[in-house]
This record gives C-alpha cells, structure tokens and sequence, in this order.
C-alpha cells in the first residue's frame, strides 16, 4: 500500500474551505446555528458580505477529468477536486446526454483516474438508475467506487428526492457531493438543459434541496445553470461549500468540463464556459505536420531510427533479398 501524500487533498479540508463571511446572519440561521424553519424565508435574508472580486486562496478549483494522462496533467496544475464525470458520455464517448452512461463505464474511468495518485481528491459521478431505486442498491453501487475503482467520494443529483439516498450512503461512511439545478440526469423530465431557479417558487425549491442536501450529510454542493445572485445566496445560506458551473461567482468554488476548458468540446460551448485554450487546433496542427513529413520522407530521421551494429549492416547489404529455404 502506497504511502499517502502529505499535501493530499481530504474531505475535511474541503469542508474547511467554505468562504469566511459567505454564511448569512438571516433568519435562516438561530443564535445557536441551527437552522430556522422554512426557506420561503429566504426574501429576508441579507446579503451578507461574501465580495467574489477579492482574491481567496481557499476558493475550490475543480474540473472534470475521464482518464490517467489527463488526471497527472490536472493534478500537476494545482487543481483541487478531479470529478470523474459521466459527462464523459457526451465528451468522450459521442453520446447525446449522460442517461446511456453505465455504472461499469464510470467504474472503468474512475479506476484509471485513481491510478494516477492524485494530490486532488477524486469524486466519481454515479450515473442514471445507480442509486434511484433504493437506498440499499445506492450504497451498494457507491461502494464499488470506494472498493473497486479507488475513489474518495461519490456524486448524485438531486435534493429533497435524494436526501434519504444521501443519508444512507453517508451513514455507511461514503462521502458524497451533491448536485442541484440543472441536474443534467433529469433532462427529460426538465424539459431539456434550461437554467433552472428563475422565479420565487423555483428559488424557493432550489432552498428546500440545498437544505436537504446538507442536512443528509453532505460535504458539498455543486449548484448548476442558475441565476448568479441565487447561486450567492444558496452559498450564503448552507454550511458546506458550494461549487459552481453556471452559477456566479460568489460559489465556494467552481467546475468546469475539462474539454470545455481545453477547446476540445464540438460545437458551441454553454454561457458559463470559459476556455482557456484551443487545444483542438493545437491537435490539428500536429497533425497536418507529422502527415506532410511522413508524405515528404521526413519521419522517421535517423533521430528516431535504431542504429545498425555495423557487422549487420555489412551483412544486410550483401543479403540476396530472399528467404533461406531449409
């Protein structure tokens, strides 16, 4: 067993990154900090002194990543949480939503993640029918990310649906992050990828889940495609941290699709994506390189070419250009 690292990434650190200042003095929280009751409350609640302009080292830096170069590479950077994604459906494996994405898939792509030895904490998504038919199936299926494929916490969508989900899974101590918004798992009954929390009954919801969630006993919250200042508030309200991908900038952190990031994604990117390179064209260009040298007898030179011991060489030459028959 492998020695873990000194500067490793855990849960409790994560915890421990909520933003300061970023928790309300509302009516949401008692003098004692508990929870008041009800989250339509939430038009009462101040705005808190959260400021997303100042810099914050403790804010979460979190990305996708599906395979054992890219995890290295990620790590290498800095990047604090590696969410193994079943976005890696739609990015990696051309399909049209997660709902295809299976449990041995996610398994197979977690296990390779792991085996890069991450400073970063791995987070595993758990796809579509893994852990909405019960309780007990749910744990299950969450071990074998713990057991067989070596992450250190697993993701589900949802709130109030899933909080006895959530629940059980932490009382059989597997860390879990939530997911609330655009919950990309429920695209049919959505109605498509729409953002989400537009109106005071939808905010209202969005509370309810948040709460849900971290009264389950969750160690964050990823918050997707809503309003930036519902994203602030959720953030201000909840005692984990919040990490956002489409959700402002007042989140305790924030994701992106590693591709997305990288310009590796087809098409036109959501409004939150930001990217950072156009790797695509990078890879492109490589490419049209090394086949216009291969074409012109460039590649491979006498760099890339095994040297001949010279005995061999003299007699390569003098060979007749046929096969010795016994």
């Amino acid at each position: 067993m492998s020695t873990p690292r000194k500067d490793k990434v855990t849960i409790p650190g994560i915890r421990a990154r909520k933003c300061l200042g970023a928790r309300a003095s509302g009516p949401h929280v008692k003098d004692d900090g508990t929870r008041a009751s009800g989250p339509q409350q939430w038009k009462e609640t101040p705005a808190g002194s959260h400021d997303s302009s100042v810099a914050n080292p403790d804010r979460i830096v979190a990305l996708t990543v599906y395979d054992h170069p890219s995890a290295r590479i990620l790590d290498e950077a800095g990047v604090d949480i590696l969410l193994v994604g079943d976005s890696v459906g739609n990015v990696v494996l051309g399909l049209e939503s997660t709902l295809p994405v299976t449990l041995q898939v996610m398994l197979h792509h977690t296990a390779a993640v792991t085996r890069a030895h991450p400073r970063a904490l791995v987070v595993a998504d758990m796809p579509f029918l893994s852990y909405h038919t019960g309780p007990a199936e749910a744990v299950r299926n969450a071990g074998r990310f713990i057991q067989e494929a070596g992450a250190e916490a697993v993701k589900v969508e949802g709130g109030v649906r899933r909080a006895e989900i959530i629940r059980a899974m932490v009382d059989a101590d597997i860390p879990v992050m939530g997911h609330i918004g655009l919950t990309p798992q429920s695209v049919n009954a959505l109605g498509g990828y729409r953002v989400q929390g537009r109106d005071d009954d939808a905010v209202d919801r969005l509370l309810e889940d948040a709460c849900a969630v971290e009264e389950a006993g969750a160690f964050s919250l990823v918050l997707e495609a809503i309003p930036a200042a519902v994203g602030s508030l959720i953030t201000r309200l909840v005692g984990i941290p919040t990490i956002g991908i489409g959700a402002g900038p007042d989140c305790d952190g924030q994701i992106l699709v590693s591709h997305d990031l990288f310009g590796l994604s087809a098409g036109s990117p959501p409004r939150f994506v930001r990217r950072y390179a156009d790797l695509a064209e990078t890879m492109r260009e490589a490419v049209r390189r090394y086949a216009a040298d291969v074409r012109a007898g460039a590649f491979p030179s006498e760099r890339e070419s095994y040297a001949t011991p010279p005995e061999l060489a003299q007699r390569l030459a003098a060979h007749p250009g046929r096969i010795r028959q016994s």
